[in-house]
């Protein structure tokens, strides 16, 4: 591994407390990986439809817009600006987005006795395409606050899944096998102490004149 491991006691457990900590966020992560997904998906489809009703009320308008520049002292286009779209906001996987609400638009003040009748309609219909653009905006600033929470949250799913927690692990593993050899070796260096021990012992007992069968295991005298 690229990063130098303690080949400790206390640093296998700092390892293993934090796979367990990894592992217990990152579930958590993929649901709200998938909560993010799928409200994406239909913040998506909201977007494109809203965006297909102002095309379709453009369409609609369309017929007025080579006639409008007749109308004199009123700006109609002016007047179908929306003056003040209201949201609220809402909260989606820990992420507080914008809702579309409503739309207000200036007050027509002008002569209904001397303007066209098509003034009317022609500005109803393009408050209505302003409308369904105003929705459509909101949506979409909707859909990119998603994308970018998803962003961040793709990145730590992938840096638990493909680089925290195989670390972990990793280092859990040699630091166990180091240990573990730590652990033979002080068991095969005991073994080697006790049988000096006794060779030591048996010498003594030899050069006080005692017989080498003499002496049990447990280095005493037999009867």
């Amino acid at each position: 591994m690229a990063k130098k491991i303690k080949l400790t006691r206390p640093e296998l457990k700092r390892y293993r407390d934090a796979l367990e900590r990894f592992e217990r966020y990152l579930p958590m992560l993929k649901l709200k990986q998938q909560q993010l997904q799928l409200t994406i998906r239909e913040v998506a489809a909201e977007a494109r439809q809203a965006r297909a009703d102002a095309d379709a009320a453009q369409a609609k308008f369309e017929p007025y817009a080579t006639v409008l520049a007749d109308v004199s002292g009123v700006n109609v286009r002016q007047l179908a600006r929306p003056e003040e779209v209201k949201t609220s906001s809402r909260n989606v996987a820990g992420v507080t987005v914008p809702v579309f609400e409503s739309v207000t638009f200036p007050a027509a003040l002008y002569s209904l006795f001397a303007t066209p009748v098509w003034v009317d309609g022609a500005l109803a219909d393009l408050r209505q395409v302003n409308a369904h653009a105003a929705r459509a905006a909101v949506l979409q600033e909707q859909h990119d606050l998603l994308e970018k929470e998803l962003t961040k949250i793709i990145q730590r799913v992938n840096l638990f899944e493909k680089v925290k927690i195989p670390e972990c692990r990793e280092a859990i593993r040699v630091i166990r096998i180091r240990l573990g050899d730590e652990m033979t070796a002080a068991v095969g260096r005991a073994k080697i102490a006790k049988s000096k021990l006794t060779t030591e012992e048996q010498t003594v007992y030899e050069l006080d004149g005692i017989p080498r069968d003499a002496v049990d295991n447990d280095g005493g005298r037999t009867e």
